[in-house]
């Protein structure tokens, strides 16, 4: 069989299957272009889900009757003057309209500003219509109709026209975050019209794309790291979705969607969030194009960075550094009836470990040594005590004296159903989940000793054998030297079991087999994927759940007190390692809202 070379149609119909997947992809690159020729005002209509019209009209630039003709053709672009290690704009490859002309029915008008008119070009199936003139507004508009006539069989992949018109709809809003000082209008038979009015202010477009919810839980974020520029704005911890599709990320103002970047902003939230949750974030990242590879896939969604590192590490630690200082806001969400009467108490958290500003001096903190949890522990520390005591606990009267209202979380006054504090501040009730705040506490301390180096461990008397599956023991195995780094000692016994000699003193006694079963199903999740300080700070989120005080336990006064302080001094304590809210506050106005007292 002979080498031939292929008819330019075929070869634009390949092209195509590559850059159109579905009418959302044809939106996409006619936005691009129209911002690209500095368009503030952009109108897009659409009908049947962008299948039967997709029609976008912009006042950029325009292109004369030879640009026309030549835009139509592959690889003729006005925007690769700096070559592909400089790119500036959101269009390069030459590709989207002869792609899109070969697989539709294509029609551009357009007229340069001062011309006496405009003219018209089109593509019928990938066959010439000749240029001719016609009346145009200055600018661009360019019409697409009967998407993949010319390829039935891509029209079978295609969803309902309510699916497609919904994915036309994503694109737009990524677009009006980008591009806040753009006028975008989305219209059709098909939809409603949605209007984004052009404005200087960047959370003001989040708030019409997104709402004012995300704007009302939204943290700004402002970072500079050898160059490279992350700026935006994260939701609270609170303030969460049950998908990714609430994330957005730019890079030099192109949105994209790069598993390396999400990847990062999972990992700053990692211990904030339950597991299957995920935050709403706007991120852009601003760097030298030389810094950034953008010809990855012709759809342009994925990135590679030269330093892919520095990215990832200014991603997590600038998102880590502002939920340390601000992320224990409660979510503005409320739900109706008395539950709009809770929410948790703000904290204003220092970032640095100590105690917030504004807090009284703590009590001195529980520490590896003088962990109540742990065995054999100094009689001087606060101690659980293991004595019988009804469902609700209040304190003597003597105690309640010793302690003050004037924390703000207050005074313990009792403990109800063994498992919930309820202490007084000086302007209504705090609830505290006692196993929630007590397993922020540890893994804190858990963190902490990672940084300072090894944690301390505790030898057992007889190694415990945990018979696991190969697989998870061949995990373990593997990972033994993370662990011995976190105080616990294990290797492999045999081919269906582990031996643990030593465990983090921190945690004192616990269920050593639940535990190693937890971590082996960490481990087949994380994959290669993640880095060890990520895997580390992981192991210690498991292991303080582990280590944390059971729901059920019963507390004396003075234990009780020493956990609030305690949490006072810890920043994040405001929520678990799963993103669980630690405690809830009910303002005394709120008690009397209830009895009609107000």
């Amino acid at each position: 069989m002979t080498i031939q070379q292929l008819p330019e149609t075929l070869i634009n119909q390949i092209a195509a299957g590559e850059v159109i997947e579905r009418p959302a992809s044809v939106v996409k690159e006619l936005l691009e272009n129209a911002i690209d020729a500095g368009a503030r005002r952009i109108e897009i209509a659409t009908a049947a889900g962008g299948k039967a019209l997709v029609r976008v009209v912009d006042d950029g630039h325009g292109m004369s009757p030879e640009d026309l003709q030549l835009a139509i053709r592959r690889h003729c672009t006005s925007k690769m003057a700096g070559g592909l290690n400089a790119i500036r704009t959101l269009g390069f490859r030459g590709e989207a309209l002869p792609s899109i002309g070969s697989v539709s029915k294509l029609t551009i008008t357009s007229r340069v500003a001062g011309a006496d008119s405009g003219f018209e070009v089109g593509l019928d199936g990938g066959a010439d219509r000749p240029l001719r003139p016609a009346s145009a507004n200055p600018g661009t508009m360019i019409e697409v109709r009967d998407l993949f006539f010319a390829t039935p069989a891509r029209l079978k992949f295609l969803k309902g026209e309510r699916a497609e018109a919904g994915a036309i709809t994503e694109v737009v809003r990524r677009m009006a975050i980008a591009f806040p000082g753009v006028r975008l209008v989305l219209s059709g038979s098909d939809r409603m019209t949605s209007e984004f009015a052009a404005t200087d202010d960047a959370l003001e477009r989040i708030r019409q794309v997104l709402g004012r919810e995300f704007a009302d839980n939204a943290i700004a974020v402002d970072a500079m790291r050898e160059g490279v520029r992350l700026w935006g704005h994260i939701s609270v911890p609170t303030f969460n979705r049950a998908n990714s599709l609430g994330q957005y990320v730019f890079v030099n103002g192109r949105p994209v969607q790069d598993r390396q970047i999400l990847s990062a902003v999972r990992a700053a939230y990692s211990d904030r969030l339950p597991r299957g949750r995920f935050p709403v974030v706007v991120l852009r990242l601003e760097l030298d194009p030389v810094l950034v590879d953008v010809n990855v896939h012709p759809a342009k969604a994925d990135v590679r960075f030269r330093d892919a590192g520095l990215v990832r590490g200014l991603i997590v630690g600038a998102l880590r550094q502002t939920l340390e200082a601000e992320g224990d806001r409660a979510s503005t969400l409320a739900s109706k009836g008395l539950q709009q009467a809770f929410r948790p108490m703000p904290t204003h958290s220092s970032g640095s470990g100590a105690a917030p500003i504004g807090l009284r001096e703590p009590q001195r903190l529980w520490t590896a040594e003088t962990s109540p949890y742990r065995p054999q522990a100094s009689e001087a520390e606060p101690q659980f005590s293991d004595k019988v005591a009804p469902s609700a606990r209040s304190e003597p009267q003597d105690e309640v004296q010793s302690a003050t209202i004037a924390h703000p979380l207050g005074a313990a006054r009792a403990q109800v159903h063994e498992n919930y504090i309820v202490s007084q501040t000086e302007d209504g009730l705090v609830i505290v989940d006692q196993h929630a705040a007590h397993e922020r506490l540890v893994f804190q301390r858990l963190k902490q000793a990672l940084h300072s180096g090894p944690v301390p461990s505790q030898m057992l008397l007889l190694p415990e054998i945990v018979d696991l599956p190969e697989d998870d023991c061949d995990r373990l195995a593997e990972q033994a030297d993370t662990f011995a780094t976190l105080g616990l000692a294990l290797e492999r016994f045999g081919p269906g079991a582990i031996a643990v000699r030593a465990t983090p003193a921190l945690l004192g006694e616990t269920d050593i087999a639940g535990l190693l079963r937890d971590l082996a199903e960490e481990l087949a999740e994380w994959g290669d994927s993640s880095g060890l300080q990520e895997r580390l700070e992981a192991v210690a989120s498991t292991m303080a759940c582990h280590g944390s005080v059971r729901s059920g336990r019963r507390l004396q006064a003075e234990e009780m007190n020493a956990l609030l302080r305690q949490m006072e001094a810890t920043p994040g304590s405001g929520q678990c390692n799963h993103g669980r809210p630690t405690y809830v506050t009910l303002k005394l106005a709120d008690i009397e809202r209830l009895f009609a007292r107000r």
